[in-house]
C-alpha cells in the first residue's frame, strides 16, 4: 500500500514536470502575439478534452487517497496537504499552459506554410500529447486502483478467515468479558484523548458484576444469620468454643501421659479429686489388711513413720505396684492404671499423722522426709 502511493506522489510530479517543460517550450518558441486560435473549433475541443481528462484525473486521484485512508490513515494525513497541492498545480499549470498555447498559436500557423484544420501543426500535436500524455495518467491511475481494492480484498478476507479460526476459548473469553472488536471503538469512543490515551465507555466484565451482586448477597445472609438470629457464633463466640475444645484435648493429653508413670516418675499429688478417687480404691482392696484409718492389722500401720520398703511416694508407688507376695501383698499393677496407683500412694501419704486409735505398733525403719530436720521428734502411731 505504501509502495503504491509513494508511486502515485512520483507520478504527479513527472506530470507537472512534463507539462511545465512542454507548455512553456511552446510559449517561449512562439512569435510576438498575433490572432487568437481559441476560435477555432478543433482546438476549442482539443481544449475541452484535455479539461475533462484533467477533472477525471483528479477525481481519481482523490478516489484512490479516500481507499488508502482505510489502512493507511497517519501515512495519508501526512501527505494529504502535499498531494492536494500537487493536484491543483497540475490542474492549474495545464490551464496557464494552454491558455498561453492558444493565444500564441496564430503566431506558430503564419511561422508555418501547412496547417491542421486551422490549426498549426505544432500547436495541434503539441494538444495531442497533453491528451495522450493524460490518458497515460488514467491508466497508471486506475492500475494503482485496480492494485489497491484488490490489495483491500485481500485483507477483508484475511480478517474474515482470522475471525472464523477463532477457537471456542476465545470465544468464550471475549463472551465472558464482552469484549468488543476495535472496529467498534468508534461507538463507545467519549472523545477524551489524553497523551495518545482514549477514554472508552466499556462496561464492566460480566463475571465482575456478577461477583459484586454475589458478595453483596453474602453480606446480607451473614448480617442476617451472625446478628439478627444468632444461628452461628460470632468470632468472640468462636474463640470461646475453641479455647475450651483445647482444653479438653490437652485433658485427654494428659490422661494418657498420665499412664506412662512409673516408680520413677511418680509424684505426690494433693488434689482433693485425686484423694477423693484413691480413698475409694483404698476401701476396697487396702482396708481389710491396714483397716480404714490405715492403722493396721494384718498390715502394717500406715499413719507412723515407720515403714518397711520404704517410705517416700516412689517407694509406696513400687511396693503397690509389685507388691510383695512373699509377705501376702500381691500386685495391683494388672488391675489399677499408673495414675490410679500414684493416686493411692498419695493418699497412703496423707494418713501420716492422722493417730487412729488403738493403732498396731511400729514395723520397719524410722523415715524422714527429705529436708526434715536431723533432731525431728520420732512420731509414734501408739501416742496420743
Amino acid at each position: 500500500m505504501k509502495k503504491i502511493l509513494k508511486k502515485y506522489s512520483w507520478l504527479k510530479l513527472k506530470v507537472i514536470i512534463i507539462a511545465t517543460l512542454l507548455f512553456p517550450s511552446v510559449v517561449f518558441a512562439a512569435g510576438p502575439p498575433a490572432a487568437s486560435e481559441l476560435s477555432n473549433p478543433l482546438a476549442i475541443a482539443l481544449l475541452i478534452v484535455i479539461v475533462g481528462l484533467l477533472l477525471v484525473i483528479a477525481l481519481l486521484a482523490n478516489i484512490i487517497i479516500g481507499a488508502a485512508k482505510l489502512n493507511l490513515q497517519r501515512f495519508i494525513d501526512e501527505k494529504k496537504k502535499s498531494n492536494a497541492g500537487k493536484i491543483a498545480s497540475i490542474i492549474l499549470l495545464c490551464f496557464l499552459t494552454t491558455a498561453a498555447f492558444a493565444a500564441d498559436a496564430p503566431a506558430i500557423t503564419a511561422a508555418a506554410d501547412t496547417s491542421i484544420a486551422g490549426l498549426s501543426q505544432i500547436s495541434f500535436y503539441t494538444l495531442l500529447s497533453v491528451i495522450f500524455l493524460e490518458l497515460i495518467i488514467l491508466v497508471v491511475l486506475l492500475l494503482n486502483l485496480k492494485k489497491l481494492l484488490k490489495q483491500e480484498r485481500i485483507a477483508v478476507q484475511t480478517a474474515d478467515a482470522a475471525v472464523a479460526t477463532t477457537t471456542s476459548f476465545s470465544n468464550w473469553w471475549n463472551k465472558i468479558n464482552k469484549l468488543r472488536p476495535i472496529k467498534e471503538e468508534s461507538q463507545i469512543d467519549l472523545g477524551h484523548d489524553y497523551d495518545g490515551i482514549r477514554e472508552l465507555d466499556n462496561r464492566l466484565p460480566p463475571w465482575w458484576l456478577y461477583g459484586f451482586y454475589v458478595c453483596i448477597l453474602f453480606a446480607a445472609i451473614y448480617l442476617y444469620r451472625y446478628h439478627v438470629v444468632h444461628s452461628a457464633p460470632l468470632s468472640g463466640e468462636e474463640l470461646k468454643i475453641e479455647m475450651a475444645k483445647a482444653d479438653a484435648e490437652k485433658q485427654a493429653y494428659l490422661k494418657k501421659s498420665a499412664n506412662n508413670i512409673d516408680e520413677t516418675t511418680a509424684k505426690l499429688l494433693t488434689d482433693p479429686k485425686d484423694l477423693d478417687a484413691a480413698k475409694k480404691i483404698f476401701s476396697t482392696i487396702c482396708a481389710a489388711c491396714h483397716r480404714p484409718d490405715g492403722g493396721g492389722v494384718v498390715g502394717p500401720n500406715l499413719t507412723d513413720d515407720y515403714w518397711i520398703h520404704g517410705g517416700n511416694i516412689k517407694d509406696i508407688f513400687k511396693t503397690i505396684k509389685y507388691g510383695y507376695p512373699d509377705k501376702g501383698m500381691k500386685s495391683w499393677k494388672d488391675d489399677y492404671t499408673p495414675l490410679q496407683i500414684e493416686q493411692l500412694a498419695s493418699y497412703v501419704k496423707s494418713l501420716r499423722g492422722t493417730n487412729p486409735p488403738n493403732p498396731k505398733e511400729p514395723q520397719g525403719t524410722l523415715y524422714k522426709e527429705d529436708g526434715a530436720p536431723a533432731d525431728a521428734a520420732k512420731t509414734d502411731s501408739t501416742k496420743k
